[in-house]
């Protein structure tokens, strides 16, 4: 057995080393840390200590929460109203198209029961944070594809899409394991949490205000860093206790700074993004580190051919969403590819049917670890060549 330091030492410089690989061989770095998970994964066997798993939950919230503030703090009122509409569109029709379509393949092709199909099929339609959140946090920085917003856009939708795909399979679990599950209060709680989200975010974010100008000449910028991450993952606490959308609430509070102060956020959003240096490298080993690819295998090639027609349903999604949008046919077929990516909703819930004992839950979990091998690259390197192809030259 490993000792923590070690796996944290190996996790750090590992990840960091790999990433530079890849940047060098120009992919994404993202994907060198992931691929370097699975390898360490792989090498380590059962010799990394517990304590790793009992501290991942809150590591992966860690980073999720810094990228998730970094998003806040770069989105305007302006560039928020301009999307809009087709935000709210992106964030509800892809996933459902691909969860119903993955809810009839799963039913029809391994013969699961309805209540089994639907769990399943929310569970692989959630996008991932992880991986469209920094992808889209770069193309803003780098000024691509900013005349329509599409970064924006998809920032926006990919936080809803995983409210609205979780809801879903927890009313299906629900189903699933004998429980009552109340669809039509479960569906008009997906609004209720999505704003409970964007009042409690909007809350703090005034509070934090007051204190930081307040005590603007003797509080340094780290001190507000600090005050601002601890606010942040007390939100996330308060929401994973009364069950309600509390990532959301955290791009509103990046929000609300910077629409009430740019300076602070400015200087917030500087300090913030020297963290996700750590941050991203711990997150994206640690997905790598909970997939098994011998799991994988137990889906085989009819699970691989599900999780393609899936992501087909989600393109056919993107496109009705994205119809009086305003963007041209190549950006949305770039909203099309940066909607492949699945990794952090499936790395949390894909073992989950297994826990509650639920027969098909050795296959469930091959599908979701199948998912993160497959689209989490695939999804990864689109991004990454056909950005400037499909969304223009960087605004000057």
């Amino acid at each position: 057995m490993m000792s923590l330091n070690l796996v944290l030492i190996i996790i750090i410089f590992g990840g960091w080393l790999s990433g530079r690989l890849f940047s060098h061989m120009h992919l994404p770095a993202v994907l060198g840390m992931v691929l370097f998970g699975i390898a360490a994964g792989i090498l380590a066997g059962n010799r990394i200590p517990e304590i790793l798993w009992e501290l991942e939950p809150f590591l992966k919230s860690f980073a999720l929460i810094a990228i998730l503030l970094r998003a806040g703090l770069g989105i305007n009122r302006k560039t928020l109203q301009q999307a809009g509409r087709t935000t709210i569109l992106m964030a509800l029709i892809p996933c459902l198209f691909e969860g119903t379509a993955l809810t009839l393949a799963l039913h029809y092709f391994l013969g699961f029961a309805w209540s089994i199909a639907g769990l399943t099929a929310f569970m692989l339609s959630a996008v991932s944070l992880a991986v469209i959140v920094p992808s889209m946090l770069d193309l803003k920085d780098r000024g691509v594809g900013g005349k329509n917003e599409v970064p924006t856009i998809l920032l926006a939708g990919t936080s809803v899409d995983n409210v609205f795909a979780i809801t879903i399979f927890t009313i299906f679990l629900g189903l699933s394991t004998g429980g009552e599950a109340p669809i039509l209060r479960s569906l008009l709680f997906i609004p209720i949490s999505i704003g409970a989200g964007v009042i409690s975010g909007i809350l703090i974010g005034v509070l934090l205000l007051i204190i930081f100008k307040k005590n603007h000449k003797n509080m340094r910028a780290t001190e507000k860093l600090l005050i601002l991450l601890a606010a942040a993952i007390l939100l996330v606490q308060v929401g994973d206790w009364l069950h309600y959308a509390a990532l959301i609430g955290v791009m509103t509070l990046g929000f609300v700074l910077l629409e009430r102060s740019p300076p602070i956020a400015h200087e917030l959003s500087l300090k913030l993004s020297k963290i996700w240096i750590f941050a991203e490298i711990i997150l994206f080993v640690l997905i790598g580190l909970s997939v098994d690819p011998a799991v994988a295998g137990a889906a085989g090639l009819k699970g691989i051919g599900i999780i393609l027609g899936g992501l087909f349903f989600r393109g056919l999604g993107v496109l009705l969403a994205t119809v009086k949008s305003g963007l041209t046919f190549r950006e949305k077929i770039f909203c099309i590819i940066a909607y492949i990516p699945k990794a952090t909703v499936q790395a949390a819930l894909g073992s989950v049917a297994l826990a509650y004992g639920i027969p098909e839950g050795n296959t469930i979990l091959a599908l979701a670890v199948l998912a993160i091998l497959i689209t989490a690259p695939l999804g990864l390197i689109g991004i990454r060549l056909t950005a400037h192809k499909l969304l223009g030259i960087p605004i000057e």
